[in-house]
């Protein structure tokens, strides 16, 4: 049993296939009949873009994926080449590389991954369907109860499952659920930047099919506004601007271009000057940063992945590719022990643990350099870091050979221990 038919919980039920002799969906919304937004879903009208380890883990999961994608009109942005990064320290240095990131719009990428769920003779989908509790005794989950989304005096039904995963995102509610079972709390750290954005979708003027993505970090933490310019399908462009607590942004279309102008790089606002936009700005309020450690108390039988599991600032452009690596590890673990069992449970939960391990203490230690930021790491370990971080940045400006190994930390295809190889560290430390 899956709770959330998002790209989590699609991703989750597929790569079970083969293993479960069924898996069941629950999606509290109702799916459009294309490619079109709903209303579950509102940071899907925002940046939802695939990292180098993210579409890499979904084509492997779903061979043939990207290549659908792209024939719909993803774009499939080069890293750097097609990307002009304006870091705190600058534009780092070009170098040759395979990296790329996939850029379109969630509801594409929602949809290719939910047709090929649909295909899966095994894996049923219930819209309009919402979960309500768990079942369940002193040491294991044992289902899910349901009723039909909106009816407040429908019937509450039962369904019994060897496994029920929480795919269920940012609104996640199994916390007190396993709680009423009487499992303790699950242990969280949690972090709140304060951050919001403002998107909007441009059509891309004629002409302009080189025009790079575009993303501009601010400078300085005392100046917490930021923008980009991503290539989507149906030759659009989608820019945001967003900002952390103290610098949010406003959805006024005056005020949403002006903004564009007041960013330290006007590359976007030039770029946006001449093209015609495609409906209102719409805004977001992320939410705190939340990542919960279902490893240390979760009973048998329950599985947390996706943002139920850890829940990212979106800045960073993280959480699908997070989500897509806890699939693929739920995928080899329930391979590895031929079934749904306790093994598969333990090892699974571990290894999610450990996919979002580096990417939560990247994201966090940079939140906290925000002074209206609650939560995180702080003390001389912080500070530490960030001075290191900013020497990395700068040496990146100049040095390809670092430029590359940073690229590719934030792709996720390399761990952070990157930086600290010695063809990395050495010109860190004593470059000029």
């Amino acid at each position: 049993m899956v709770i959330g038919g998002g790209p989590a919980g699609c991703l989750a039920a597929w790569a079970l296939r083969g293993v479960a002799r069924r898996v069941v969906v629950l999606e509290s919304d109702r799916y459009p009949d294309g490619v079109d937004f709903r209303v579950g879903v509102p940071q899907a009208w925002h940046g939802n873009l695939l990292l180098e380890a993210g579409h890499r883990t979904i084509d492997e999961l779903m061979p043939g994926a990207r290549a659908e994608l792209l024939a719909a009109g993803a774009q499939l942005v080069p890293v750097p080449g097609g990307l002009r990064w304006l870091t705190s320290a600058g534009r780092l240095a070009s170098h040759e590389s395979e990296l790329a990131m996939l850029s379109c719009s969630r509801p594409l990428l929602d949809r290719v991954v939910l047709d090929r769920v649909r295909s899966e003779p095994t894996i049923e989908i219930l819209e309009g369907t919402e979960a309500v509790g768990l079942l369940g005794g002193r040491r294991t989950v044992t289902g899910v109860q349901l009723r039909e989304r909106g009816s407040d005096g429908a019937p509450v039904t039962e369904l019994s499952a060897e496994l029920v995963i929480d795919a269920s995102g940012r609104g996640t509610r199994s916390g007190r659920w396993l709680i009423g079972l009487g499992f303790p709390p699950t242990p969280a750290e949690r972090i709140d930047a304060g951050v919001s954005y403002a998107s909007r979708f441009y059509h891309r003027p004629p002409g302009r099919e080189d025009q790079p993505a575009l993303y501009v970090q601010c400078r300085a933490p005392e100046h917490g506004r930021f923008g980009v310019l991503l290539p989507v399908e149906g030759n659009r462009w989608l820019v945001g601007v967003g900002g952390m607590r103290g610098f949010e942004p406003s959805i006024q279309p005056e005020e949403f271009e002006k903004q564009l102008g007041e960013l330290r790089d006007p590359a976007i606002a030039e770029a946006v000057a001449d093209a015609r936009p495609v409906g209102p700005a719409r805004g977001f309020v992320a939410g705190p940063s939340v990542r919960r450690h279902h490893e240390r108390t979760d009973p048998a039988g329950f599985l947390a992945l996706g943002d139920a599991a850890c829940t990212f600032n979106p800045v960073y452009g993280q959480g699908i590719t997070v989500a897509a690596l806890g699939a693929r590890a739920l995928r080899e673990a329930a391979r590895r022990h031929g079934g749904l069992g306790p093994a598969t449970v333990r090892e699974a939960r571990r290894a999610i643990a450990a996919t979002t391990r580096n990417p939560w203490v990247m994201a966090g230690s940079e939140d906290v350099r925000f002074a209206g930021t609650t939560g995180g790491p702080r003390g001389p370990v912080a500070r530490l870091q960030h001075r290191f971080l900013d020497r990395v940045l700068a040496r990146a400006t100049t040095d390809a050979a670092v430029s590359a190994a940073f690229h590719r930390v934030a792709a996720m295809v390399e761990p952070p221990s990157t930086l600290f190889r010695p063809s990395v560290l050495g010109p860190v430390l004593f470059g000029r």
